[in-house]
């Protein structure tokens, strides 16, 4: 198709809400992956998450966030072997609190005169998830360690109480499921030997 084209090559779209302003106060579930599944911050063992030297960086840099924008709270987090899922709070202003997180919803998207309106690129979601993964990239060519993000991230806007709970209880156990987890390289590597068989 002709729209998806920029350039003469096919162009990602965006994972972003259109109209949400990115910068708005409020819960994000985001999910930011290694570049080709690589499983660089561990393994599995036991039903427990083992960390590499760079997913033990990843965590203490995810846990810093806040120190490089005071205007985040961090909520559940885990990092897995090859990707990490989390909760960001962007709370300017005000405490957003998890009680009334149901004013965050859909039904109030702002309605801008430019609808692709992300907010002051210095303090919205993507300015954080980028500055947390140059940190971590940072890290990795200082001491030597061959490291790719994916490029882009995901994200989802939790919209009231339940979805904010049911996020939770997901990233918690998360590492319980990596034997059917879709980023688990192994599983899809088991499936194209079955294809080829």
């Amino acid at each position: 198709m002709a729209d998806d084209l920029f350039k003469n090559k096919y162009r990602i779209k965006s994972t972003r809400l259109q109209g949400w302003d990115y910068s708005r106060n409020g819960y994000y579930f985001v999910t930011i992956c290694v570049k080709n599944r690589e499983c660089a911050f561990g393994k599995i063992e036991d039903d427990e998450m083992v960390l590499s030297d760079i997913g033990k960086m990843t965590e203490q840099c995810w846990r810093g966030i806040p120190e490089h924008f005071p205007f985040v709270k961090l909520d559940e987090f885990i990092i897995m072997p090859n990707h990490i899922h989390g909760i960001i709070v962007i709370a300017k202003d005000e405490d957003v609190d998890p009680a009334n997180v149901e004013t965050h919803n859909y039904a109030s998207l702002p309605q801008h005169e430019n609808p692709n309106k992300f907010g002051p690129q210095s303090k919205n979601l993507a300015s954080i998830i980028r500055g947390f993964k140059v940190g971590v990239k940072k890290w990795a060519t200082m001491n030597g360690i061959h490291f790719e993000w994916q490029p882009r991230f995901y994200d989802r806007i939790i919209r009231d109480k339940k979805e904010l709970w049911n996020v939770r209880n997901y990233i918690r156990h998360n590492h319980l499921k990596w034997d059917e987890d879709k980023e688990n390289p192994d599983i899809n590597q088991g499936a194209k030997n079955r294809r080829h068989m």
